[in-house]
């Protein structure tokens, strides 16, 4: 018998079945909701970041390879759909110095020109044979400058040897594994989050991982990667109780944008022109997508004033789409775009007298997908559907007008997400 011949053969079949069985799905894994990536062949559930085809990687034996053409800005390719939360395992192979890195809750826009602008980053890198020094928080299996992980249980595979990685985000809950072992955990979005975020490399990033929904990134940064196995299942979002924006302290989880005055006194939000009569933001540290907010206003002076939702602001260049809040006869309860097409629906006629001028409103705006519907004391002013709002997420804010003499009172501001 020719035992050479059939151990060849057994290995060749070996080998075989593990070609086979790279990006693929079990029944079991299907049955569970577990979902492809990247098939083996095409490169169909990608884009390049804020363009359209892609372009610098290629599919190579079954692999999706990142050729090294990337930087800063520039290379990173992210998935079509996107994701909130989720369980995400990824098998990564890094050539010699290579540098690269998963992001998830990734936002495209005109002011967000990297991916790294809002996403976090399970780091993958070449440790050893990277061309220069590392600090800790560069480091594979790192929240990129955030958290760092177990080194006790931290085992990583060398430049040219496969690893697996997996993430999973659960309503806020993180947790990164490496080769099997779980090797970091942390909660988003808590006290001690934010004052990470706000004392590190992220101060000036402003919109960076706040955002409960975005797309997954696979960052190219400038040296040749593999990637294969890449599958995600969603996770299902947990029931959230009604809370309020607003303490009637402090500004506490909210951030000011502008040199406009913005302050708590007697358990009310006030907002008023400060000396530059430019406009002014006061927008909630969180990102929010769908939500049901209840508010109440008075305008003591000109109340040229608004609630923007799903809003990204920059100094204070806001984009997003507002919910007027304004003197009679000027449309308060209408919708604005505040960049490009401007009145989206304004309200009738005949719904001017609803405003109460110098006494309390009561406001509530409902977002609920590519919806928004939206009431001034118990009647409802306007209903719409915009596609372009359906695809965004971000903060509520409120606004103080350009022009000066504005002076408006908020309080019992109350959201329950949905």
């Amino acid at each position: 018998m020719n035992y050479n011949l059939i151990y060849l053969l057994l290995g060749t079949m070996l080998i075989s079945s593990c070609a086979r069985n790279n990006n693929t799905l079990t029944e079991k894994e299907k049955a569970e909701g577990w979902e492809l990536l990247f098939d083996g062949q095409s490169l169909d559930s990608w884009k390049m970041y804020n363009g359209g085809a892609v372009t610098g990687w290629v599919v190579e034996d079954e692999c999706l390879v990142a050729l090294g053409q990337g930087g800063d800005i520039g290379g990173d390719i992210i998935t079509k759909k996107q994701y909130d939360n989720f369980e995400i395992s990824i098998d990564w192979k890094a050539g010699k110095g290579g540098n690269s890195g998963l992001m998830y809750h990734v936002l495209e826009g005109e002011n967000l020109i990297a991916p790294y602008l809002t996403g976090p980053e399970y780091q993958f890198i070449d440790e050893e044979g990277f061309d220069g020094t590392l600090e800790e928080w560069q480091k594979t299996g790192c929240d990129y400058a955030m958290h760092l992980p177990d080194l006790n249980k931290k085992k990583l595979n060398p430049a040219g040897k496969w690893n697996n990685s997996k993430i999973i985000f659960d309503n806020g809950h993180v947790e990164h594994w490496l080769n099997g072992e779980k090797i970091l955990e942390f909660e988003a979005w808590t006290p001690d989050w934010y004052k990470k975020r706000d004392s590190g490399k992220w101060e000036k990033m402003p919109e960076y991982g706040l955002s409960p929904v975005g797309h997954i990134c696979l960052q190219d940064h400038g040296a040749k990667f593999w990637f294969k196995n890449i599958k995600i299942k969603s996770l299902p979002e947990k029931e959230k109780e009604k809370v309020s924006l607003f303490n009637g302290h402090d500004l506490t989880g909210w951030r000011i944008f502008g040199t406009e005055k913005w302050w708590a006194e007697n358990g009310l939000l006030i907002c008023e022109s400060g000396p530059d009569e430019e406009y002014g933001y006061l927008g909630t540290e969180r990102y929010y997508k769908d939500f049901d907010l209840t508010l109440e206003f008075k305008q003591e002076a000109d109340g040229n004033s608004g609630v923007f939702i799903r809003s990204i602001i920059e100094g204070t260049k806001i984009a997003g789409w507002q919910v007027e809040v304004a003197p009679k006869n000027h449309d308060t309860g209408g919708i604005y775009e505040s960049y490009g097409r401007g009145w989206l629906e304004q309200i009738p006629d005949e719904k001017e007298n609803i405003l109460k001028e110098n006494d309390w409103n009561t406001m509530r705006i409902k977002v609920v997908g590519d919806e928004i519907t939206t009431w001034l004391n118990d009647m409802q002013m306007v209903n719409l559907k915009d596609e372009k709002i359906g695809d965004a997420v971000g903060r509520i804010a409120l606004q103080i007008h350009s022009g000066g003499g504005i002076k408006v009172l908020w309080r019992n501001i109350e959201l329950k997400e949905l």
